[in-house]
């Protein structure tokens, strides 16, 4: 009897469990953990925005502050981005103070530093707009932004205008595989320019161009055809 027994315990107890049912030596699958992005995997990728978008033209200050890491003479800065564009602003907000506190930057052995801010008074203040309103922001100051579909310092104004279309899909100079150095190279040229540097043609074939050559347009100016480059001191 003690027998019949058990083997009903037994039988019992196997219809009730299922093989497919975890147990610690085979626990439930689990879908593959996704892993965040990193900061230069974000900025490695394009970003869909056309060429002709024009957007709403009313912006909206990025919060927060971001200090000035350094000692030198320190500029502070606001960024605006224009409002309906599919683009993450902190990431852009996060490019523009690592890079221009880079060593390879203006920042270079500590002569200058830079500090965003959200209030306040800025010296200058980035922009990431749509190409129409980019456009309109640099013909006040009698730029012409629409024929390569670029970005430019409007200097009568406080603005640093970064073309969003640019932003997000680069250049054919520096191609679809390095367009974390293109977004690099568009900060630092178009700020150059706001800290009084004019445009500069590289003089060596196969060498570096200077951070501040049209490099969106071309890297070949006069048959010396240069290497894509987006910092002011590379070799730092």
């Amino acid at each position: 009897a003690a027998r019949a027994a058990g083997v009903e315990r037994d039988g019992g107890e196997g219809a009730s469990r299922s093989d497919a049912r975890p147990t610690p030596e085979n626990p439930a699958s689990r879908p593959p953990e996704v892993k965040p992005l990193s900061y230069a995997e974000k900025l490695a990728q394009p970003y869909p925005v056309a060429a002709d978008l024009k957007a709403t033209g009313a912006f909206e200050a990025v919060p927060g502050l971001a200090k000035a890491p350094g000692k030198g003479q320190k500029y502070r800065y606001r960024i605006d981005v224009e409002k309906g564009l599919p683009l993450d602003a902190g990431l852009f907000a996060e490019a523009v103070q690592r890079t221009l506190n880079d060593n390879r930057s203006w920042a270079h052995n500590g002569a200058m530093t830079f500090e965003r801010i959200s209030s306040g008074s800025p010296d200058f203040v980035i922009t990431l707009a749509s190409p129409g309103t980019t456009g309109e922001w640099c013909a006040k100051s009698g730029l012409d932004t629409t024929v390569d579909n670029v970005s430019c310092d409007s200097a009568s104004t406080d603005r640093v205008m970064i073309n969003a279309y640019r932003w997000a899909q680069g250049s054919a100079t520096f191609g679809p595989k390095n367009l974390l150095a293109y977004r690099q190279m568009l900060i630092n040229h178009e700020v150059g320019h706001r800290l009084g540097h004019n445009h500069v043609s590289c003089r060596t074939p196969g060498a570096l161009a200077p951070v501040m050559q049209q490099q969106t347009k071309t890297l070949d100016i006069d048959g010396i055809k240069c290497k894509p480059n987006p910092w002011a001191y590379p070799d730092s």
